[in-house]
């Protein structure tokens, strides 16, 4: 009786530990088949697409750049001649003025006073020639008959002689005091723009006063000094040039001002001072620009540039194709697999929109100058591909004006 009870006892047992193998069967292939599904999913990404160029060489000129400083070729301190009590300003500070226009007035009537005075001391000296004429006209017969002693001929002569002296120095003081009225009113002696007036209306003013100054701005000239070797590298042609009489050396001149656009005007050399600087080494240039707008202003600091020399077979790159980390230059090379590397290269001089490369490159080989960030995030994510090359997929620069803007 109780082995017929447990029994069915151990047949249900039995049934429910195969309904657990198998569960742990099912789930052994949902885990398998999870797995392979992930692995689907997880399949790389597409090389990402990056712009290419190939380095290419050229000759290029070489461009030297050096500090400069704006001055007018003429800077007219006004000071006037005499002493007097300033009545009128008659231009606007800061503004343009010709030659020969009023700047200032002073008070006038001393110098009208003194001027009054000259001549009536003139005609008083004119009037005694007059009377010692006659005088001798008179005398004379009278001497020869010996009426008059010879002595008072001779007097009357003599004071014609004083007259006429003294009229030749009234004369004198007549053009000086009629010089000193005109000094009354202060013109500008050149063509430029006028400075902020130092005096002002009820000032007196003398002859060491300074009251503006006049600055002549077209042509301006922009003075910089350059080293005594780079001098030496164009001293034989400057010599030849000066040698000939010309007062300017043909070699283009560009001037950087200093919000770092390019002056529209090229200059020229006009003078190379006498000697070197001892201090310095150094020997000062100045160039000519013209000027007609008054762009350019005195005491203004920027940059000119001139062409020393030419690279002969230059390798360049474009700007954006390079990058700089602590002071050291890479480039991102494409081989011919489309496979990238990060390469060292040593770069010279900026030539416009491209980059002078000096060591590490080779004639014709592509480098990425558009998706540099794309190739970083790609080595970024498997490290394992910067040894071998990061696949890419490359297209032909198409360099974009804002970019070519900010490499000049």
């Amino acid at each position: 009786m109780q082995s017929d009870i447990t029994s069915p006892r151990v047949t249900f047992c039995g049934f429910r530990r195969s309904c657990s193998l198998s569960a742990a069967f099912l789930a052994a292939v949902l885990v398998a088949l999870a797995g392979c599904a992930k692995q689907q999913s997880a399949a790389p990404p597409p090389p990402p697409e990056v712009q290419v160029v190939a380095a290419v060489q050229r000759d290029v000129p070489v461009y030297e750049e050096w500090v400069a400083q704006l001055n007018g070729p003429v800077n007219a301190d006004i000071t006037p001649k005499v002493q007097g009590y300033l009545l009128k300003q008659n231009y606007h500070n800061g503004s343009f003025v010709k030659k020969g226009q009023l700047l200032f007035a002073l008070d006038p009537r001393q110098y009208q006073a003194a001027l009054d005075q000259a001549k009536a001391a003139l005609a008083k000296s004119e009037a005694n020639v007059a009377r010692f004429e006659n005088d001798v006209v008179r005398d004379t017969p009278l001497a020869a008959q010996n009426a008059i002693p010879q002595k008072q001929l001779d007097n009357d002569i003599a004071s014609v002689n004083a007259s006429k002296a003294q009229v030749l120095a009234d004369k004198a003081v007549l053009q000086n005091a009629q010089l000193d009225l005109e000094w009354t009113k202060i013109y500008s002696p050149i063509d430029g723009i006028a400075g902020e007036a130092k005096s002002q209306v009820g000032d007196l003013v003398g002859t060491t006063t300074k009251m503006t100054t006049v600055s002549q701005v077209n042509p301006i000239w922009a003075y910089f000094n350059i080293s005594e070797s780079a001098y030496l590298g164009m001293a034989t042609q400057i010599s030849a040039i000066l040698r000939t009489g010309k007062r300017s050396v043909n070699v283009p001149v560009h001037y950087i001002q200093a919000n770092a656009e390019e002056y529209p005007h090229l200059g020229k050399i006009i003078q190379v001072n006498r000697q070197v600087t001892a201090g310095t080494g150094t020997v000062q240039f100045t160039a000519e620009f013209s000027n007609p707008d008054a762009i350019l202003r005195p005491g203004g600091f920027g940059r000119v540039r001139m062409q020393t020399a030419e690279n002969k077979s230059a390798l360049l790159v474009p700007q954006p194709a390079v990058m700089e980390v602590q002071s050291q230059f890479q480039v991102i090379v494409v081989s011919p697999d489309n496979k990238a590397s990060f390469r060292p290269v040593k770069m010279g001089q900026r030539v416009g929109p491209n980059w002078i490369v000096t060591g590490g490159l080779k004639p014709g080989e592509r480098v990425v100058a558009e998706g540099i960030l794309k190739v970083q995030q790609a080595a970024a994510a498997n490290p394992q591909l910067s040894k071998t090359g990061i696949p890419v997929s490359p297209k032909p620069y198409a360099p974009t004006l804002a970019s070519q803007a900010g490499s000049d």
